[in-house]
């Protein structure tokens, strides 16, 4: 109902009415008053921070690649976009965006103007922080260009118009990493009242755009859309209490960031997108509330640090210690939107780090990791400290969600088997395992969601991933956009070790749109101690003369696998471990038209 009033609104002309389109003058504390008085950031200003300094040569490659105009797109390609960038085009297409249009009639599922994403990464300026990273190890200052790039932006971007105020939590991170940088050059020169000014009133009316337009991603959307707009207000209200509304901001915000807190994280700390980087996202959202809200002397309902806790451990038991990386699933769009390392994006130590100094006031790994740094490692005694988290062996479930992990000395199985809280997604059943820190059973990921039907079928559907297909039908029916009919259904979802070997059996309800009753049993027995699997497919009520494919994303050349009394097919797949970047990879499929498929994998050394 409140998507088709909102619809109803947008096609009238009735809700651009509400987000004006000229930045009107609004009271704004003077620039040496916010100096000496306003709140601060993790830190005052760059003067004040204690991060240890060093000078990495990848962080120096990156400014200087920053100082010529080029933009990373989501953390792995750089494109040269000159620095007189016009903030509206499509490097990936050419398409020109009219910067003047209102943001209510911008169509961001446009084939010609292809995945509107590649024009927001750089409006998202998570590449001030880089800057400001530069500045701090190498002594060195680019006040004026970081300041310069915020007032092009404004200049180029006018009001509650053109593709960057298309989507409200694009412009919730582009004001958090506004203040970053602010606070950094907090004493800078190159910071004058006009200029402050300027800046200010803009974020004013930004955040006024996404007070207004909460609605949408707290009843339409309700993911991390949702916790980014919400603590954005929060912060806002608390860190300028002296701005026309920030009281209401700060009131709303908070109570609204703590109930979807609680309803989008599940009591075993697994996350309603059932997505890891999305759920890293959250960690780091939770990771800013937790730290400014205890710089400004403020607490959260004691669940929110519960589940940020719980969030922690989940995340972390799905990584591979080796190098950080966790399984990449679910859907994977690059968002890293505060990088405060040299880390890979598939890395997820750094943020895990973070959000684990400030809940138990110790690091989670050996390794030096700047994010805390940053960050800091204080618990403060108005909240309670947790004990460190520890790696679990054998069997561990997140059974809320339906995540089943079987961890040994050298490898990781991690099996999707759950409910859906949301859309869902084509891979129920899926196995992804990791030997020797190499993921050599693999996930598809996401590569790009507005691109050719047949690579989004791919990516999305049932064919990225390491389960049962039915002919050429995906688990579910694929509908416009984001949206999959017909969800599976979980029956059941079992683990228990035996005397030589660690046990999952799953059922689920898929198919729905192909017909009634289809079931779909997968056993997986891990042998104990060496890297040897057996999996088990069973298919009940599948329509007659359908094919049963069991699919296997392969990532090393030492992988055996036998199916009994099937020939392996050896076709090429893809993967995209990056947002906008594929790769070939090897697939292997079993094809029968009987009901059981059984596959015995094993590593070779």
């Amino acid at each position: 109902m409140f998507r088709s009033k909102y619809e109803f609104e947008r096609k009238s002309g009735l809700l651009a009415r509400k987000y004006p389109t000229t930045l009107k003058p609004v009271s704004i504390p003077a620039l040496e008053e916010w100096r000496e008085n306003g709140c601060g950031w993790f830190f005052d200003d760059r003067d004040s921070l204690n991060v240890v300094k060093n000078k990495k040569p990848e962080l120096r490659e990156k400014m200087e690649h920053l100082l010529k105009g080029d933009a990373l797109f989501f953390s792995k390609t750089w494109k040269p976009l000159g620095l007189e960038f016009d903030w509206v085009t499509n490097p990936e297409t050419g398409y020109h965006y009219d910067a003047n249009q209102h943001w209510t009639k911008i169509n961001d599922f446009s084939k010609d103007a292809g995945d509107i994403k590649f024009v927001w990464e750089k409006s998202r300026f998570s590449w001030l922080l880089t800057i400001c990273r530069y500045d701090y190890h190498y002594d060195e200052d680019h006040a004026e260009f970081a300041i310069g790039q915020i007032l092009d932006w404004i200049e180029k971007n006018p009001l509650n118009c053109g593709p960057n105020y298309k989507c409200s939590q694009e412009t919730s991170i582009r004001i958090l990493n506004w203040l970053f940088a602010l606070n950094f050059y907090r004493r800078s020169k190159v910071l004058t009242e006009d200029r402050f000014i300027t800046i200010m009133t803009s974020i004013y009316w930004q955040t006024d755009h996404v007070m207004k337009n909460i609605n949408f991603s707290r009843i339409a959307v309700r993911n991390n859309h949702a916790i980014t707009e919400t603590l954005m207000l929060y912060l806002m209200g608390q860190m300028f209490p002296m701005m026309p509304e920030a009281n209401k901001w700060k009131k709303n915000g908070k109570r609204w960031f703590e109930e979807e807190i609680d309803y989008q994280i599940e009591d075993d700390g697994t996350f309603i997108q059932d997505s890891m980087n999305y759920h890293r996202v959250v960690i780091q959202l939770m990771t800013y509330a937790i730290a400014l809200a205890d710089k400004h002397g403020d607490k959260f309902s004691n669940f929110v640090y519960e589940k940020a806790y719980k969030s922690l451990n989940f995340l972390y038991q799905c990584q591979e210690p080796t190098n950080g990386c966790l399984p990449n699933y679910g859907a994977n769009d690059g968002a890293l939107f505060y990088p405060l390392s040299e880390n890979d994006y598939r890395d997820y130590r750094p943020q895990l780090d973070a959000l684990h100094g400030l809940l138990t006031g110790k690091p989670l790994y050996d390794e030096y990791l700047e994010d805390a740094q940053w960050i800091g490692h204080q618990v403060p005694s108005n909240r309670k400290q947790f004990k460190p988290v520890e790696k679990q062996f054998g069997l561990v479930e997140f059974k809320k969600s339906g995540y089943y992990l079987i961890r040994e000395k050298d490898t990781l199985s991690f099996i999707r088997c759950g409910l859906f809280k949301t859309n869902g997604s084509n891979d129920q059943l899926h196995l992804d395992v990791w030997y020797k820190g190499d993921n050599v059973l693999l996930d598809g990921g996401s590569y790009m969601y507005n691109t050719d039907e047949e690579t989004v079928r791919y990516f999305a559907g049932t064919k990225s991933h390491n389960t049962i297909m039915l002919g050429d039908f995906d688990q579910m029916q694929k509908g416009m956009h984001f949206i999959w009919f017909y969800p599976p259904t979980l029956l059941s979802a079992t683990m228990r070790e035996v005397s030589d070997s660690y046990v999952f059996e799953g059922t689920v309800n898929a198919f729905k749109h192909i017909g009634e009753g289809i079931k779909v049993h997968r056993v997986v027995l891990k042998k104990k101690g060496c890297a040897e699997w057996s999996v088990t497919d069973t298919i009940e009520n599948a329509p007659m003369g359908l094919i049963k494919r069991q699919l296997w994303h392969i990532n090393s050349k030492h992988l055996k696998l036998e199916s009994q009394g099937l020939d392996a097919l050896q076709t090429k797949g893809w993967v995209s471990d990056y947002y906008g970047k594929k790769e070939e990879c090897d697939q292997i499929k079993f094809e029968t038209k009987e009901n059981k498929i059984t596959t015995t994998i094993t590593i070779i050394q």
